[in-house]
């Protein structure tokens, strides 16, 4: 099995716990209990060669909960507790005097990878959570304000005509690697990173399988037909907030016409000619970290 970055942190969501609000309460005022801050979808690091993530302790994220901020109980992990606070509603919070000095605010994207996986997955975690809380003060089907409930993993409608609950969405997309012999086939969108070339992507669409949005997604952005469609591994993606369904398959043909609503570019690559990535701005292929460059490595290694 893949275990692929953003995953596999080893926490116990605890979702018995989500209701006992005297053990969460207990928990938040705990000096050990450790607090993931999130800032505008941004976490709090400190820089430099090796980034680390920063953690606030319980009773510092209860004094944020009393002045309104949310919090949202993740897990457990080593026998202690994590939560996330969400300080989006304060314009400088690097100038309030918990977090005076512990860091920035930085996009995850940038350095995720030169976190470790647990510190990584926590972070992504977070991240994810708190911008679906976000995006979902209302209710979509009578527009009535929500509350939170269950610790932070619901949101019920205050309508009591309505009472509707929702709960943090995560959107499907398949990500595939597609071959032809020794060759794969990687496109480009105009916002990745100069030389960058990575997998084709797409997001599944109501009634349709994943190995039918698969064939869909690559036919529409490059004309190639595609059989043996194989699952491969997932990720975690909360940027802004999907799960990315790893596949690989043959292709049927190999002339590629590019959907330029889609791509940029894409084009056909040999095993020898990603061996030899110069990865900069001529060439380079997928972050580390991300499902796509697992594809693109496990077909490497196989031939």
């Amino acid at each position: 099995m893949y275990v692929n970055f953003y995953a596999g942190s080893g926490l116990d969501r605890a979702s018995h716990v989500r209701r006992d609000e005297a053990w969460l309460a207990a928990q938040l005022n705990a000096a050990t209990t450790r607090v993931v801050p999130v800032w505008r979808s941004q976490s709090l690091m400190v820089m430099g060669d090796a980034p680390a993530a920063v953690y606030l302790n319980g009773r510092t994220a209860a004094n944020f909960a009393a002045e309104g901020a949310l919090v949202a109980f993740l897990g457990v992990l080593d026998d202690v507790a994590h939560f996330a606070v969400d300080l989006s509603h304060h314009e400088k919070p690097l100038e309030i005097e918990p977090l005076r000095g512990q860091g920035e605010f930085v996009d995850l994207r940038t350095t995720g990878a030169l976190l470790d996986r647990s510190n990584g997955s926590l972070l992504a975690y977070a991240r994810g959570l708190m911008y679906w809380h976000a995006r979902h003060r209302f209710c979509g089907a009578c527009g009535h304000a929500t509350r939170v409930a269950d610790a932070g993993h619901t949101r019920a409608c205050t309508n009591q005509a309505c009472g509707i609950q929702h709960f943090p969405r995560t959107d499907p997309a398949v990500i595939m690697l597609v071959t032809h012999g020794d060759k794969c086939l990687l496109g480009r969108q105009s916002s990745f990173l100069p030389g960058m070339y990575s997998t084709l992507a797409g997001f599944v669409e109501p009634g349709e399988s994943l190995e039918e949005a698969v064939a869909r997604e690559v036919f529409e952005e490059v004309a190639v037909r595609v059989t043996d469609v194989r699952y491969h591994s997932s990720q975690p993606w909360p940027f802004p907030g999907s799960i990315m369904l790893g596949f690989h398959a043959r292709a049927l043909n190999t002339a590629v016409e590019v959907n330029r609503s889609e791509l940029e570019d894409a084009r056909w690559y040999s095993r020898a000619e990603l061996r030899a990535s110069p990865e900069n701005e001529t060439f380079r292929m997928p972050r580390k970290v991300s499902i796509a460059r697992q594809l693109v490595d496990h077909w490497l290694n196989e031939g």
